[in-house]
């Protein structure tokens, strides 16, 4: 990469909740004590001294209608199951845990700011319908969408509190020149200004500084985001989305019911697991072997979406799951009486995206050859890194769930039982927001150890 090639520092963090920042002119100290309505960065408020600010707000009423909304859940579905192949494909034997969500709006920030064949590159791979402000619109219906699950009211016996929030942040390097087109579009459709930093002369403490923002906003699950190195002194932007869920079960499991259960991995070998138990009626579904069983959160707009495929096909069944097969499985789901064994998990996944999303067609903005001209109205940028950490806990009250991807830009009554279902081998399972259809979060567990 050529030495005056700076980097774009994009990260995005898992942690569900999303209120908008308004941005005013200039220069200024950051102000805790914006309405959270308006503020993007305000899960957890903490002085980060200098904001630049676009004179524009957040459009907290984009026009968007049900159609056109429906068509961006489906594109990032589609996007969240092509880049969910590439990462299984590179798993082996352990688990998979990512937030396609989260990595599609990091990324959406960053197209944002490409231009010509980099731009045509980015939205072949995140499978855009459509480009410009009609694809950034809709992104901000989403995340205002999905702020509103933060409301979700729980009875008094009901479990924790329902929590889902969805935060962006964006830190740039100080007395950079960026272009007040681009710190529009981060404040109109994303709610985020940008927290300047010195990455130049302080790269570490930089990085100490977003990286300690990830953790405050994933209630401490997403710990040292960035590794050393990734932030240098040719960083110009780093990209954050942060994104934190955790729910109850709206039919919790008995901890009684709970017993040791032998579970099958992928090389035939049997092991002992933590099996929950529960008789009751889901809305539970098959196709061609494939047992499908959704498991509602309270309020009943989140659920988790479990796929057991058939019995030897676990490995054929997950290279040809795309988007269409996806819609084909959640058809199948109706009301049905029946025993749900499931067994508890808890694991952690980071991946590097960078060459993931390569074999999906975005080689440009890694190259000396991207376009990122939006941002600075230069072609001196380009990604460096992109990297995604995540977490998640199941258990008999309900999930937690957190996840953070950094794009790294630089220099360069009891009825009768229908059906029993034993999870007792590798499964898929998918935590999707119903009303929306959109993907929060994506895995796969080989070994609920």
């Amino acid at each position: 990469m050529s030495g005056n090639k700076h980097w774009i520092s994009g990260l995005l963090v898992a942690a569900l909740l999303a209120s908008p920042l308004g941005l005013a002119c200039g220069t200024t100290p950051d102000d805790p004590e914006q309405n959270n309505a308006q503020n993007n960065d305000q899960k957890n408020p903490d002085p980060v001294g200098e904001l630049l600010r676009s004179s524009l707000s957040r459009e907290l009423s984009p026009a968007v209608s049900s159609t056109e909304a429906q068509a961006l859940s489906e594109a990032n579905r589609d996007f969240a199951l092509n880049l969910y192949r590439e990462l299984s494909e590179g798993a082996g034997a352990d688990n998979v845990f990512m937030s396609p969500h989260s990595i599609s709006i990091a990324l959406a920030m960053a197209y944002g700011g490409a231009r010509g064949e980099t731009a045509t590159e980015i939205a072949a791979a995140m499978n855009y319908m459509v480009t410009g402000d009609d694809l950034h619109k809709r992104f901000n219906a989403l995340d205002l969408e999905l702020a509103k699950r933060a409301e979700t009211t729980v009875a008094p016996d009901g479990g924790d509190p329902f929590q889902l929030s969805v935060v962006n942040a964006t830190w740039g390097q100080r007395d950079y020149p960026f272009l007040p087109g681009y710190l529009d579009l981060l404040a109109v459709n994303y709610g985020a200004g940008l927290r300047l930093l010195d990455f130049e002369s302080e790269p570490e403490p930089s990085r100490k500084r977003i990286n300690q923002w990830v953790e405050d906003q994933t209630n401490d699950r997403i710990k040292d985001l960035i590794p050393e190195g990734a932030i240098n002194r040719g960083t110009t932007l780093v990209l954050t989305n942060a994104i934190y869920f955790k729910a109850s079960w709206l039919s919790e499991f008995s901890k009684s019911e709970t017993a040791p259960a032998p579970f099958a991995l992928l090389d035939g070998a049997s092991v002992q697991i933590d099996q929950m138990r529960q008789t009751s009626s889901f809305r539970y579904g098959q196709l061609d072997g494939h047992e499908v069983i959704e498991l509602p959160y309270v309020g009943n707009e989140v659920t988790m979406i479990v796929v057991m495929p058939e019995d030897g096909s676990f490995e054929s069944f997950e290279a040809e799951l795309d988007g269409a097969k996806y819609a084909e499985l959640l058809g199948t789901l109706g009301h049905e009486h029946g025993t749900l064994r499931f067994p508890k998990f808890s694991f952690e996944s980071d991946f590097m995206l960078k060459d993931p999303l390569k074999k999906l067609g975005m080689e440009l903005a890694f190259s000396e050859n991207a376009d990122f001209s939006g941002i600075d109205g230069t072609r001196g940028l380009s990604i460096g890194a992109v990297i995604h950490k995540s977490f998640v806990a199941v258990d008999e009250e309900g999930t937690e769930a957190a996840a953070a991807t950094a794009v790294v830009i630089g220099t360069t009554s009891a009825p009768s039982e229908t059906f029993s279902m034993t999870v007792d081998r590798p499964f898929l399972f998918f935590i999707q927001d119903k009303p929306t259809g959109a993907l929060l979060f994506v895995g796969r567990v080989v070994d609920p150890r």
